[in-house]
């Protein structure tokens, strides 16, 4: 195991690790979009970006597209490259504000939160339909881990904390618990090939209409692509 320091809030700082990664000449047979933040108060990252849009989305947006030629390069017909992006059941109440991303108009963080969950269940069907357009052997999946005991729930109020605390055990999966479907979607034969698939409880199920939405995804697409400085090479695909 080796550790590479990446801020998932800072575009130099992605860009920075890709440098890093990509000079060691590894393959990169999995990668797992994982980090997040969860109804923090009103904040930037360095860029300039709304904290819940920025970190949870934006930042995973733009690793997984600087990272993509390594994966296509990793991946082969029977052992695909897999990308396995975590998002969250709050998707399912999330509206996704094009003219808006940032939430400068009326700042809510639960609103922010499922936004950004949701942008990622939205990233993760357009990318499988440009991988699946080049013929590349990389598939991408989205995972809904389930409510998990960590510190993700520290800026919920505190009468919400305290029925945490006591009902933990009883409600709440352990971490370990919460890693197994991400950890199925990375090694399981049975998602060999497999992309585009909303994961629970290692289960493939249905995520929100709007997330199944073509050209709502091309639009996110495109309008992260500018956010991030990227060019959209998805422009040429239908």
């Amino acid at each position: 195991v080796e550790f590479l320091y990446c801020d998932l809030a800072s575009m130099k700082s992605i860009r920075q690790f890709v440098q890093r990664f990509r000079a060691k000449n590894c393959p990169l047979h999995v990668l797992v979009n994982n980090a997040g933040v969860m109804l923090v108060p009103e904040r930037k990252t360095e860029d300039g970006f709304e904290a819940h849009f920025g970190l949870n989305y934006l930042g995973h947006f733009l690793l997984t597209n600087l990272l993509l030629d390594t994966l296509k390069q990793s991946g082969t017909h029977s052992h695909n490259a897999r990308i396995i992006t975590v998002s969250s059941a709050t998707h399912y109440v999330g509206k996704l504000h094009l003219n808006d991303l940032q939430s400068r108009c009326s700042y809510s963080p639960y609103g922010a939160y499922a936004q950004s969950k949701l942008a990622l269940v939205l990233f993760t069907y357009r990318l499988q339909h440009l991988l699946t357009a080049n013929g590349s052997h990389v598939t991408a999946n989205v995972v809904d881990p389930g409510v998990v005991n960590t510190e993700l729930y520290k800026h919920v109020f505190w009468v919400v904390k305290v029925a945490k605390w006591m009902t933990a055990w009883l409600f709440f999966k352990t971490p370990e618990e919460g890693a197994s479907t991400s950890i199925y979607a990375a090694v399981s034969p049975k998602m060999e090939g497999a992309g585009a698939c909303y994961l629970y409880n290692e289960e493939r199920t249905k995520s929100a209409d709007v997330a199944y939405d073509e050209e709502l995804q091309r639009r996110l697409w495109t309008e992260s692509c500018k956010m991030v400085g990227i060019s959209d090479e998805s422009s040429r695909v239908p």
